[in-house]
């Protein structure tokens, strides 16, 4: 009787096309991005992406990582660069302080840092790690976080987002964003198009995933990124009305991009630029609201393309 192993390299060889699966998972860069993009967005969206009249929001999300290369955008994806460009251009006061920044651990002077602050990479979007002096360091916690492998990890790779390919990483430590409730960190993210904020969803940076979409007057919209919705709704943040103004203004003459705020006892905080929301490969609940934010995202700009029009 053939064990299970040959029957599965039996499987592999009657079908390349799960042989070369298994090398994209396992080696994505021996893939040039257009293949690699086609390949991961027929197995998410079991249809053939368009890369040649791109008509919805996900298909023109993964045009513009092949088309759009603006260097700037790796400056912008940079959670350490990026501050000086935010505060060039809508003021300090809406960046999360900043306390120094470091290639490893060992770099680090911990004597030097506040009692409380949170540690992160600049080039990726994992996790950070709270440090709180009173409750004493722990230093096997902070080389699991922030090991060589994880620094060394290029997440350009997973998705084709191009932003992240040439970030040089570093640690950075910040300032603790907290509100005194009990309950996660709320986010507020809006969808700029050419520099006009169109939806936002606030989500939470708990454990369970909830996104809820609203309007440009905070209504509840039916946009589901294939997360549940929060209920009851959430409330207005007080600086709402602010948050659209800075996003506008962040997110000029860029095809789209995402802008996400923090707001901490009534102060509105910067948090980043994402261009590739979900890296343009998580399906909404109905092919429709793909088409229809699709419509949105105008690339008639570009070369090469209509734009789906």
């Amino acid at each position: 009787m053939k064990s299970n192993f040959m029957l599965k390299c039996i499987h592999v060889l009657q079908d390349p096309r799960i042989l070369q699966n298994l090398l994209m998972e396992k080696y994505p860069s021996l893939f040039n991005d257009e293949k690699y993009l086609k390949n991961r967005y027929a197995k998410i969206f079991g249809k053939e992406l368009n890369l040649v009249h791109p008509t919805t929001f996900n298909e023109k999300l993964n045009w513009l990582k092949l088309n759009d290369r603006n260097p700037l955008y790796t400056t912008l994806a940079d959670k350490y660069k990026v501050k000086k460009y935010v505060a060039d251009l809508i003021g300090e006061e809406y960046v999360v302080p900043c306390y120094g920044h470091w290639k490893t651990l060992d770099d680090i002077d911990f004597s030097a840092l506040p009692d409380r602050c949170f540690l992160k990479m600049n080039h990726d979007s994992q996790k950070g790690v709270l440090i709180d002096k009173s409750a004493g360091i722990d230093r096997q916690l902070l080389r699991r976080e922030f090991s060589s492998k994880r620094r060394k990890r290029n997440w350009y790779w997973p998705s084709r987002e191009w932003a992240y390919k040439n970030i040089e990483p570093c640690i950075l430590a910040e300032q603790y964003l907290e509100d005194g409730k009990t309950g996660d960190l709320q986010d507020y993210k809006f969808w700029c198009f050419n520099g006009k904020p169109v939806y936002m969803y606030v989500t939470n940076k708990g454990a369970v995933i909830k996104e809820n979409f609203y309007d440009m007057n905070f209504f509840p919209v039916n946009i589901n990124h294939g997360f549940p919705r929060q209920s009851p709704e959430f409330e207005k943040p007080t600086g709402f009305e602010l948050m659209k103004q800075l996003a506008a203004k962040l997110s000029a003459h860029i095809p789209f991009v995402r802008i996400d705020f923090f707001e901490i006892l009534g102060k509105v905080y910067f948090g980043e630029f994402t261009f590739y929301d979900w890296g343009g490969l998580q399906p909404f609940a109905d092919e429709e609201t793909d088409r229809r934010l699709g419509e949105l995202l105008d690339l008639s700009s570009f070369k090469n393309t209509d734009g789906g029009k």
